[in-house]
């Protein structure tokens, strides 16, 4: 794998080291090793298949590794980790016949918000940021696949995170309400949260500080978009020639 280091003398927010993992006879993980830094907007660009919604399960401890480590913060992958990660799956977990504040006052709970008050102002703040507050009263079956969207990201930030994974978090959406995503996301990372998402599309592979492109379950390259993009050797390549390059040059 080409890996474009950059030095950092803190603990990485993710620190995965040699991770592998197979359902039955079939690879989907191997080898994978990366450091990601606090307060950086990582994105694993790949195609469906390469392995993105199997590494963010395991980053949530919803599976386990076969081989390898996972440290989050400088501590081994535990439990007592949950509350520190927000998580916004590609396939809905929302409840469908009850309302959205209800829905995510219910996840606040399960994130260990348990003071009632500050669970509301919680969920206030969040329904307020994704522009959901008008809403709030209707039950998600009758929103829109962007306002649901919306309602789930509300969900996974709505404990605070310290690192918040997004799993095709703008697929679907329209490039006004992709590009208001992609302005909370970068508000947070300059908070200090650190932000991994995956992706198949270039626009949003534009927006992160760094990429790792993934295939077949392996990374094949990780640096910057510009440094991606400079490695292919010519004028004007995009970030679509960098994957091209490097997974035919595997």
């Amino acid at each position: 794998m080409t890996n474009f280091v950059t030095g950092s003398l803190v603990s990485p927010a993710i620190d995965i080291r040699r991770l592998g993992f197979s359902f039955g006879a079939k690879s989907i993980l191997s080898d994978l090793s990366i450091r990601i830094e606090p307060g950086q907007v990582h994105g694993f660009l790949g195609p469906n298949g390469a392995g993105k919604t199997t590494l963010f399960r395991i980053l949530t401890g919803f599976l386990s590794p076969d081989v390898g480590t996972v440290e989050l913060f400088g501590e081994r992958l535990s439990p007592k980790l949950a509350t520190r990660i927000g998580y916004m799956p590609q396939l809905s977990a929302l409840y469908q016949e009850i309302s959205v504040q209800q829905n995510v006052e219910f996840f606040a709970s399960m994130y260990g918000l348990s003071d009632s008050v500050a669970r509301r102002e919680a969920v206030e703040s969040v329904l307020s940021l994704v522009n959901l507050w008008n809403e709030r009263s209707q039950p998600i079956l009758q929103l829109s696949g962007g306002m649901r969207q919306r309602a789930s990201l509300a969900i996974a930030m709505v404990h605070n995170p310290s690192l918040l994974l997004l799993d095709e978090p703008t697929v679907g959406l329209d490039p006004e309400l992709r590009a208001t995503f992609w302005d909370h996301f970068r508000e947070m990372a300059d908070s200090g949260v650190t932000l991994v998402l995956s992706s198949h599309t270039m626009d949003d592979a534009s927006h992160c500080d760094r990429l790792s492109f993934l295939q077949e379950g392996r990374l094949v390259a990780t640096g910057t978009p510009s440094d991606l993009m400079a490695s292919v050797g010519k004028a004007g390549a995009t970030l679509e020639d960098a994957f091209l390059h490097f997974v035919r040059s595997r």
